[in-house]
């Protein structure tokens, strides 16, 4: 098997290759065998579950090859891998089978100079290595020696040259030695395998405790981000890389990268910061450093896992990703109906903005061809975007500007524009990780245009079961309020009615269904019609809430209901009320005094249909104030019922009884429990 997997990246030019199993049953891919990497860079990918969103997971999955050209093409279309292996390189990803029945995957690496799309020489190559990868895999499991997980994958070693002879190691020793600064080499771990006296007296250490040392664990001041970046740069796009460092106090060296199958060979010599060329500068000032880079990161995808609706993307977004990338402006953007739809902004003038808000898409808009194709757009000045969009006034007064996609389930759903007030380059590194940072931001409003739709309709949902008003009643007023849910979709199953029976009678209801999702919203409509129907054809309040409760255990919906019923007899200033489980209603006497109409209550609605409900009778003389309420407006965490109880009454008589508007947004207000949906239905008989 590693013959096979050393044959198959032979032969197809890749340099390294990553072989996963899939044990029978499981739902999860292992890697089982490195070839050209070390161990710990595979790491973060040891079991890589089929749903993930990672290309060997697609690949087994769908049973296809995937084609990774670049380190751009990786940032949109997987960008967890992306940012952790922010460099520039090529990777396929296939499955491996033994005729219909899946073994596992195969990822190939390849330099990040390789060309955009596999010949079909390598594809066949790969397809042909895939197979008798598979079947190898299968013969193990039929000899009853499966290839199974193990706590760390087998790590193929690199393919070894011919041994010099003494002559020649002579000649390479005295050719080192010629050279002018220092020379070092590193292995696939990037431990130092050996190093000159120059390059040891340049670093300022021993030659003899140096090797068998990372640099950045031997010498402090090399343990800064950019050192091990690049040998990781190295590594994974087998292109040169370079850096320079301060060593202290005031050495600056300058340090060359040159990676193979074998290891690293590093050049070191001193270097002047001021007079450094152009390709080392551009790496310390194209952008803010990876380590501020992954620190924003990891607040923004801990904040964006928590934002609940499209505006806060907007804001969390802003929030982290302009000081972490050193932008001034952002503005996010979709389409809606082939127009541009501006979703929120920072660092612009509204004016600019709202200029291009729902303006039809076409090609002479800046960035519209990321929000149809998914490629980004850099333009390091305006020159640039002018000639890409001739049309374009330069009216923001910035230099430079990155129109990012926001992909979701692999397609784009809007663009993050960036810019930025001085000019920039945009080199590859960063645009891998804007691209990478965009699809975090797109997979985080795809779930939050989500959330609002959801929102939306559910308010509507209960807004519509709801009365949308409450009938004029002779010789009452009449006042109500709903406030919905802090918590889920933001509704609830609490619901309250007025029912006008005749000029002299009216029917008052308040109850709640258990919930606080649509299921306990669609519940309440269905107890809100039984209760109406019932009242409407003169029932008592303990018929009512019996015919309401024989509906629910009828219709089994595993949620239950409290409810208060009460009839009231204007013409002879009586009422009756029955309670089904509901918090007590209050009444405030026209002189202040509150009571709390206390009646031995009936088991909640939907559980026994036989339940009889007891009543109460009471007198509602003129001026007095019936306060029906939901468990919400009382109950919560830490709070003593009757304390809470107690505290409503309180408000009830130091509110205007004449202003029952007033009285009702004070109760509201003063709400123990802002996490529950609160109804309130306040009646008044007048003077």
């Amino acid at each position: 098997m590693e013959a096979e997997m050393a044959a198959v990246m032979r032969d197809s030019g890749a340099f390294g290759g990553l072989l996963y199993v899939l044990p029978p049953g499981g739902d999860a891919l292992w890697l089982v065998m490195v070839a050209g990497a070390p161990q710990e860079i595979a790491a973060p990918w040891r079991r890589v579950a089929l749903t993930d969103p990672m290309p060997v997971a697609d690949a087994v999955r769908e049973r296809r090859l995937v084609w990774i050209a670049g380190q751009e093409d990786m940032a949109r279309r997987y960008p967890r891998p992306a940012l952790v292996l922010p460099y520039d390189f090529a990777l396929s990803a296939n499955s491996v089978a033994a005729g219909t029945v899946l073994q596992g995957g195969l990822v190939l690496l390849w330099p990040g100079d390789h060309p955009p799309q596999l010949s079909s020489q390598e594809r066949d190559i790969i397809e042909v290595g895939c197979r008798r990868l598979g079947n190898l895999l299968q013969q193990a499991a039929d000899r009853g020696d499966p290839l199974l997980p193990t706590e760390w994958p087998r790590v193929l070693p690199p393919p070894a040259g011919p041994a010099p002879s003494p002559t020649e190691a002579a000649a390479v020793s005295a050719f080192v030695a010629r050279l002018p600064g220092g020379s070092c080499g590193l292995d696939m771990n990037g431990r130092i395998t050996f190093i000159n006296q120059a390059g040891a007296d340049l670093v300022g250490a021993d030659r003899v405790g140096l090797v068998g040392a990372l640099p950045w664990e031997a010498l402090p001041w090399m343990d800064v981000p950019q050192v091990e970046d690049r040998y990781r740069a190295a590594l994974i796009s087998r292109r040169a890389q370079r850096f320079t460092v301060l060593r202290p106090p005031d050495v600056w060296l300058a340090f060359e990268l040159y990676p193979d199958a074998s290891g690293i060979s590093v050049r070191i010599t001193r270097s002047d910061p001021a007079s450094d060329t152009p390709a080392s500068q551009s790496m310390a000032t194209a952008g803010p450093s990876r380590a501020t880079v992954l620190y924003h990161l990891m607040h923004l995808a801990a904040t964006l896992t928590e934002a609940v609706g499209v505006q806060d993307v907007v804001e969390q977004t802003a929030d982290q990703l302009l000081p972490a990338l050193g932008a001034q402006g952002m503005v996010l953007m979709t389409a809606e109906d082939d127009r541009l739809k501006v979703l929120g902004h920072r660092g612009y003038r509204a004016g600019i903005v709202d200029r291009y808000d729902a303006i039809p898409l076409s090609s002479d808009i800046p960035g519209s061809n990321v929000l149809t194709t998914g490629v980004p757009d850099f333009f390091a000045n305006f020159a640039d975007l002018r000639d890409a969009y001739p049309l374009t006034v330069h009216e923001d007064g910035m230099a430079s500007w990155a129109f990012l996609p926001l992909i979701a389930s692999g397609r784009p759903i809007g663009s993050l524009l960036l810019a930025y007030s001085r000019p920039r380059v945009f080199p590859p590194g960063e645009r891998a990780v804007l691209t990478s940072l965009a699809s975090l931001v797109g997979q985080a409003l795809d779930r939050a245009r989500l959330y609002d739709t959801k929102h939306h309709l559910a308010r509507r949902l209960q807004s519509a079961l709801l009365p949308h008003t409450l009938p004029r009643v002779n010789g009452l007023k009449v006042a109500a309020r709903y406030l919905p849910a802090a918590r889920g979709l933001g509704i609830g199953g609490d619901f309250y009615d007025l029912i006008r029976l005749d000029e002299h009678t009216a029917g008052a209801a308040i109850g709640d269904v258990q919930g606080h999702n649509v299921d306990a919203a669609a519940l309440m409509g269905q107890v809100r019609t039984a209760v109406h129907a019932h009242a409407t054809v003169g029932a008592s309040p303990d018929d009512v809430l019996a015919g309401a409760n024989r509906l629910l255990t009828d219709l089994d919906p595993g949620l239950f209901t409290s409810c208060v019923y009460v009839h009231l007899d204007l013409a002879a200033h009586r009422a009756c009320l029955a309670t089904a489980g509901h918090p007590p209603p209050l009444l405030r006497h026209a002189n202040g005094q509150t009571e709390l109409l206390d009646v031995p209550p009936g088991l909640l609605l939907g559980i026994d249909p036989g339940t009889l409900y007891p009543t109460r009778e009471f007198p509602l003389p003129p001026g007095c104030v019936l306060a029906l309420y939901t468990d919400g407006l009382v109950e919560a965490p830490g709070v003593d019922l009757d304390d809470a109880t107690a505290t409503l009454a309180g408000l009830l008589e130091e509110a205007d009884p004449t202003d029952l508007d007033a009285m009702a947004d004070t109760l509201i207000r003063h709400s123990p429990s802002p996490g529950d949906d609160i109804a309130v239905l306040l009646i008044s008989t007048g003077d």
